[in-house]
């Protein structure tokens, strides 16, 4: 019995654990500041890490850091892909739609083709949990 209220208890830790997290997270997404970051962004036409960085004076723009934190976060499974994508989920994807050639030309001019691996890892985490949705509704 007490085994079984153990292993209870350490799920609603590490639920309560994630719940914070993703909170906390969320909580910094909706700061003023990072909001206007997030505009500025999202509304630029730039389409190159090195244009993007003469601008800004900034190796990594501060939503990408963001974003690459809960990849990194993700792959080190302390954080919920469902709880990611319920929260930030399409968010997300417009992101990388804008950051994907930034990220691509970041890694060719700073000959790191890891750079940036994390936004990637969750992009692509979060379009395997699209998928098996779909899959789920068309089964």
């Amino acid at each position: 019995m007490g085994v079984v209220f153990t292993v209870l208890e350490l799920r609603n830790l590490v639920k309560q654990r994630q719940t914070d997290l993703i909170t906390n997270l969320y909580s910094i997404f909706a700061t003023e500041e990072f909001q206007k970051e997030w505009h500025t962004e999202m509304t630029e036409e730039i389409n190159d890490y090195n244009t993007y960085r003469k601008k800004y004076a900034v190796e990594i723009p501060p939503a990408g850091l963001f974003f690459h934190e809960i990849g990194v976060l993700l792959n080190e499974k302390l954080i919920d892909i469902r709880l990611v994508y319920k929260m930030f989920g399409g968010v997300i994807m417009n992101y990388w739609k804008k950051a994907k050639p930034i990220v691509e030309s970041g890694r060719i001019e700073l000959n790191s083709p890891r750079w940036a691996w994390g936004l990637e890892y969750l992009v692509n985490e979060i379009k395997k949990l699209r998928q098996q949705e779909l899959a789920s509704k068309t089964a």
